[in-house]
């Protein structure tokens, strides 16, 4: 009985599992449509256009210009001739050969790029004789533009992705463009946008035949935001012109917001340099310039010993731990001996008596090498709690760490704690007198322009900074950033007598002429000793240039740093470019043409190409 019915069970059985698998794979499974639809049907990539930049009074500073990427989908060439297309897109007949090469191994049925950025009075040719060319045809795309060529640092570049880019980010596909430095490239997610598809129908030929489905599925690309900058672009470019023919970075600040209203660094380079398909060649020779160094930002990677603007965070700390006060007076001699036949050079004469105002604007070495070594031996129970307090103080104005700015690069700094003269000289061998040059901003103290032109706001604002920031808002608002006050570790009622003494180094100090008229200019100079080691030397060489300043004095509304290097001293270069970029700020127009002719014209070039000396120089500024 069950002989008789096991066969036709059995073939009824198979019959059901064969009915269910083609029901599953045409009716449920779509996968096999859509590797029908990829045999018949081409998705078209539509490229966005990038978001516009705009500096802080909506004046353009970036845009796009339209350029052409000549693709090709291998298995849809028919026979051409190549000497022709060639010469149509302007490349050599081997070039082109090893294109379509390059693309048949990438893909035979993906669009791969033969020639990329083809400008549009080129396209224009090509587009009269692209059908004769079965299997190519042109991509609209866009590249930068630059109306008024400054702020390249700022502003960053565009270059096409490479595969650590798509392995990071499935958004870009092969000869896509994305930011490089700068905003373009910490901004890259708004300004990119969102790309579009088109699907395209084709017939058993391979022929393209119209859009698929009458274009229901195609999805319209979505330009990207247009960013507008903290960056006013009239400073930026005269901070620029005022650095010509010289080295160094300027940064201003808006204290009471934290905007960055200019990031110059010099030398600089033209940003039109790295558009278009000489982009390459140009980044290389900007990259081997290891003398100029103009992608090097200085305002933000160049590390310096701060120098004598260093002293009115001593002040501020030596106040607030109670070691001393405004009326706190020392003995100059010409200098200090601070130990047993060590001497520290000062500019007072003989005799000289300062307190902390006198101290600040006639910016005594003595005076501060006494204060700086109250703090360490006596703000703590310990030498080594009297460092780390100062320590700390420091860190709480954004010093020793980033500052959270939004670009991409930077240094942090560096300012040094008790353990790091603990590991240097071991645990109890060494005292104040051994790191009293930390006193006057030389010593291991490093700092970046920006964090110079960031405790100069803190300071203008009487004790608290907005992180500096790049970014003003998004044209459409749907970007907001809240940047929250930084309160440092001194009190508010500490820091007017310090700033009266920043005021009078202007008014009657080492900065006087960084006085304007009608403004009250509150300064403070710089002469930052510069050491390198030749063949194993410890070698002097000239001294750098340096000045902070804010303005005015009740009511800031701009902090600046400058810093020239191998300038001399801080009232030579530095402190005439900050006073003449606060003034073209603060009033809209230079009237002090005299000294506006001498920096536009000045130039360091010869002292750059001098062979190297060891000259001595005394550090009062």
């Amino acid at each position: 009985m069950i002989k008789k019915f096991f066969l036709p069970a059995m073939t009824l059985l198979t019959a059901l599992l064969f009915v269910g698998r083609l029901i599953s794979l045409q009716l449920l499974n779509s996968s096999y449509k859509l590797l029908s639809d990829g045999n018949a049907v081409i998705e078209k990539e539509i490229y966005p256009e990038r978001g516009y930049i705009y500096d802080r009074k909506n004046k353009l500073l970036v845009s796009n210009q339209p350029v052409y990427d000549l693709m090709t989908i291998p298995e849809n060439i028919a026979p051409f001739d190549t000497l022709n297309l060639a010469n149509l897109v302007n490349i050599s007949k081997s070039e082109l050969k090893d294109k379509l090469v390059a693309a048949k191994r990438f893909s035979i049925k993906l669009p791969s790029v033969v020639v990329s950025q083809i400008s549009k009075e080129r396209n224009a040719i090509i587009q009269e004789k692209i059908w004769k060319y079965e299997g190519f045809y042109l991509q609209k795309k866009s590249l930068r533009e630059y109306p008024n060529p400054i702020a390249a640092n700022v502003l960053g570049y565009i270059s096409e992705v490479n595969k650590n880019d798509m392995s990071k980010d499935g958004y870009y596909s092969l000869g896509e463009l994305t930011g490089r430095q700068g905003v373009e490239r910490y901004y890259e997610d708004l300004l990119r946008g969102v790309k579009g598809k088109k699907f395209l129908q084709k017939d058993r030929f391979n022929r393209i035949i119209g859009p698929y489905e009458d274009g229901v599925y195609d999805v319209k690309s979505k330009g990207g935001k247009n960013l507008i900058l903290t960056l006013d672009s009239e400073l930026q470019e005269y901070g620029e012109l005022l650095l010509q023919n010289k080295r160094g970075g300027i940064v201003a600040i808006e204290p009471k917001t934290g905007e960055v209203l200019s990031l110059v660094s010099a030398p600089s380079y033209d940003p039109n340099l790295l558009v278009g398909r000489m982009r390459s060649k140009h980044y290389r020779e900007l990259a081997i310039d290891s003398i100029s160094k103009p992608l090097f930002d200085r305002g933000l990677q160049a590390q310096y010993a701060p120098g004598s603007p260093f002293k009115t965070l001593n002040a501020l700390i030596a106040l607030q731990e109670g070691v001393i006060d405004s009326n706190t007076t020392y003995r100059c001699d010409h200098g200090h001996y601070y130990a047993r036949g060590v001497f520290m050079d000062c500019h007072c004469s003989y005799g000289t008596k300062n307190n902390l105002l006198s101290g600040i604007y006639k910016s005594c070495n003595t005076y501060f090498a006494n204060v700086y070594r109250k703090i360490i031996d006596e703000a703590g129970d310990s030498i080594e709690e009297g460092m780390n307090k100062w320590n700390k103080h420091l860190k709480s104005f954004g010093l020793g760490d980033y500052l959270g700015y939004d670009l991409p690069v930077g240094k942090k700094g560096f300012i040094p704690d008790a353990s790091y003269y603990d590991y240097w000289y071991e645990k109890g061998g060494w005292k104040s007198a051994t790191v009293v040059s930390n006193a006057i901003g030389q010593g291991e103290i490093l700092t970046t322009p920006i964090q110079m032109a960031n405790f100069t706001a803190t300071i203008a604002n009487r004790g608290y900074f907005i992180k500096p920031h790049f970014l003003k808002t998004v044209s459409d608002g749907t970007y907001q950033v809240l940047h929250e006050k930084k309160k440092t570790a001194i009190d508010s009622l500490h820091f007017e007598t310090v700033i009266e003494g920043m005021h009078q180094v202007v008014e009657r100090g080492t900065a006087r002429i960084a006085r304007i008229p009608g403004i009250d200019v509150c300064g403070k100079t710089g002469t930052v000793e510069n050491f390198i080691k030749i063949e194993g030397v410890k070698t002097q060489l000239t001294d750098h240039s340096m000045f902070i300043a804010f303005a005015p004095k009740n009511d800031p509304k701009i902090a600046i740093a400058v810093f020239v290097e191998n300038g001399y001293w801080g009232g030579r270069w530095a402190a005439p470019i900050a006073s003449l970029l606060i003034e073209k700020y603060l009033t809209g127009e230079v009237k002090r043409k005299w000294l506006e002719t001498r920096m536009l014209n000045g130039s360091l070039l010869a002292e750059y190409e001098k062979p190297f000396s060891g000259q001595p120089f005394i550090i009062n500024e």
